[in-house]
């Protein structure tokens, strides 16, 4: 092996990632919401960027970025206020209680109790700690427990899905014994669906432990969830298809996006300056916003792109329907936009579309290919849509089982797959396998 010194010449191609090119990359995948905060950010640090929200006054960098130190905890006090859940389920619960009943002890207690119940209405923290923590004995923690779970609705401050459903069943079907005792002695085979060995040891039908099962699913396995107010989510969508004539346009949705502007004035006010380093930052500036310019325009070509595409190749989807949507790859349509393929994934990343039949994910247009028996092909949401109208019209005491589906959709409707490729397809869509749909009556 030559280990010499020396100097060679040598030629090899690199793809050098600057700061610019990783914030394009970055600006393509930000969602309109992100972008909005992003420009927003962007002009506290660039004095020659104006950022104009629609019915909001311009940020006016010489003046806002003192103003917005002072009120940065105030604003997010104000918002946290408006996301936040508050205290519902706490506020409910201690409503339903006869506080005239109860020592100053036990009152502290139950609201600690009430604390430290989960959203689903558990009780997350052991009575040994609780007993600990408040220097209290142990039995005042646990008839303060049973006061919680005699408030409603049923099954709230169980500490287990077992006593849950138990306090469910308990204070809804008195005479229910058989329910009582699976619930009590029998909760994981019967979970297991192993109800011949629980009829066989109870001696009773099989068909009683079937209407046990039909009782139990009625039942609210998170009590909590009946006391707490979720926030509203709303989606913004990135761009909009409309009907027009015989076809679809696309449009961008830019009202959520904040306009840009070059401050001219503030720009003109620093040139004066014979300041080196006020020459060197604006230069810097200047150059920031332009590439911020050049970025945003490059992210509503690429994106309109890409919709236009997804709209061209599912024109079925949007005349007659989600089941008519057909196979489509990223790299099919980066392939098809001469672009890489993830420039399409970033492009569609978090991003929404709205159309005449709905708002959807952008990445819900793109589903792998499943081959016939013609050598044609479909798409896996028509394998799954399949799949659910076969097992909702199938015989419940004598379900499909995977095999048996992978040959009907090979047979009459002329699709392949494999046994594995429908137990995942079933899984998704949250769909039992055939032991666990079975019914006995």
């Amino acid at each position: 092996m030559d280990l010499k010194a020396g100097l060679w010449q040598q030629q090899s191609l690199k793809l050098a990632m600057t700061q610019e090119l990783t914030q394009a990359i970055a600006l393509l995948q930000y969602s309109a919401q992100e972008l909005s905060s992003f420009l927003e950010n962007k002009a506290l640090e660039n004095p020659l960027l104006q950022v104009e929200n629609n019915n909001i006054q311009p940020i006016n960098p010489l003046i806002d970025r003192n103003r917005r130190k002072h009120t940065k905890h105030t604003e997010n006090e104000w918002i946290e206020q408006i996301a936040a859940k508050s205290s519902i389920m706490e506020d409910q619960l201690i409503n339903q209680l006869s506080l005239h009943k109860y020592s100053s002890i036990q009152l502290k207690v139950i609201k600690y109790l009430i604390e430290n119940l989960d959203v689903n209405g558990y009780l997350i923290s052991e009575p040994e700690e609780i007993s600990e923590r408040l220097r209290v004995p142990l039995e005042l923690v646990e008839e303060s427990i049973i006061v919680i779970q005699t408030l409603e609705p049923a099954g709230i401050g169980a500490r287990t899905l077992q006593e849950c459903l138990l306090i469910q069943v308990e204070r809804e079907n008195f005479e229910d014994h058989l329910a009582l005792t699976i619930l009590t002695d029998y909760f994981v085979p019967f979970a297991e669906k192993k109800w011949k060995q629980i009829a066989k040891e109870l001696q009773v039908p099989i068909q009683k432990i079937q209407e046990v099962f039909d009782t139990i699913q009625q039942l609210n396995p998170r009590p909590g969830s009946r006391l707490e107010q979720e926030n509203a989510s709303y989606i913004i969508p990135d761009a909009i298809v409309e009907r027009f004539g015989d076809g679809y346009s696309v449009r961008l949705c830019n009202d959520s996006i904040p306009k840009i502007s070059f401050n001219d004035h503030y720009y003109k006010k620093l040139t004066t300056s014979q300041d080196s380093q006020v020459g060197r930052f604006l230069q810097e500036k200047v150059q920031d916003y332009q590439w911020i310019i050049r970025s945003i325009e490059q992210r509503k070509e690429t994106l309109t792109r890409v919709v236009s595409k997804i709209v061209e190749k599912q024109t079925q989807f949007f005349e007659k329907g989600r089941e008519f949507l057909v196979p489509m790859t990223m790299k099919e349509v980066a392939n098809e936009l001469e672009i890489h393929e993830s420039t399409v994934s970033r492009a569609v990343k978090e991003k929404y579309v709205q159309t005449p039949i709905g708002t959807f994910s952008l990445k819900s247009f793109f589903t792998s290919t499943i081959q016939t028996v013609s050598n044609e092909s479909t798409s896996s949401s028509q394998v799954k849509n399949a799949i659910s109208s076969m097992i909702e019209t199938e015989n419940k005491q004598r379900p499909f089982s995977d095999q048996e589906i992978v040959e009907i959709l090979k047979t009459k409707q002329g699709i392949v797959v494999s046994r594995r490729t429908v137990a995942k397809y079933r899984d998704q869509l949250g769909i039992a396998s055939s032991s666990k749909r079975k019914r006995f009556d």
